[in-house]
């Protein structure tokens, strides 16, 4: 069984395909939401088999038609709410083997939304979307090696396996496994660190 990570489908948001990246560029080349989201589960089932494990980091439907289309999709998926997955609870246990707000493997914690660098603690890296294009940046305008964006913009609209997904962490610098003892705070206040998280989206 293979593990796989993605954020943000945003399947039944219609103005999705109309996103730009910061030379203009669209985010997903699509005419309408419909073909964006038939593209994504095809590309899904091309990777995915039923009996892996897919952890998706949010905004993953919008309505119900979106979530109809997730349904279609392979694996064991997880969700990590976010911000934009509204439904009642029992239309997500329809299609979700599991709901939660945030989990915890290898050392990671994955979330939708980034986590305060305070609340890093004993985590090497806190795995999230929620971004879509962009990255948590270090003051001097580089990417904060302490967390990986995997909304589909980043994993060209289809999911990725943990072996990549570590890569990704190492490459840019980051840490794998716990890092600390404990649940408190991380020991340094980082203001200007604390101020580039959260001037990043």
């Amino acid at each position: 069984m293979s593990q796989f990570f993605i954020a943000d489908l945003h399947f039944g948001h219609n103005n999705v395909v109309n996103f730009t990246n910061p030379d203009g560029s669209k985010c997903r080349d699509f005419a309408n939401v419909e073909d964006m989201e038939d593209a994504m589960v095809q590309a899904h089932n091309e990777i995915v088999k039923p009996t892996d494990k897919v952890y998706m980091l949010g905004d993953i439907a919008f309505n119900a038609r979106g979530l109809d289309k997730v349904k279609q999709m392979n694996g064991i998926k997880i969700l990590i709410k976010g911000n934009h997955d509204n439904l009642k609870l029992h239309k997500y246990v329809d299609v979700f083997k599991d709901v939660r707000g945030c989990h915890v493997m290898n050392g990671l914690v994955f979330t939708h939304i980034p986590i305060h660098v305070d609340q890093l603690g004993r985590f090497g890296c806190n795995v999230h979307g929620h971004l879509h294009t962009s990255f948590v940046t270090n003051p001097d305008g580089g990417i904060d090696p302490r967390f990986l964006c995997v909304s589909a913009e980043h994993t060209d609209l289809k999911p990725i396996e943990f072996e990549n997904l570590v890569e990704r962490i190492v490459e840019q610098g980051g840490k794998i496994g716990m890092v600390s003892q404990g649940n408190g705070p991380t020991p340094k206040n980082d203001q200007a660190t604390q101020n580039a998280l959260f001037n990043s989206h």
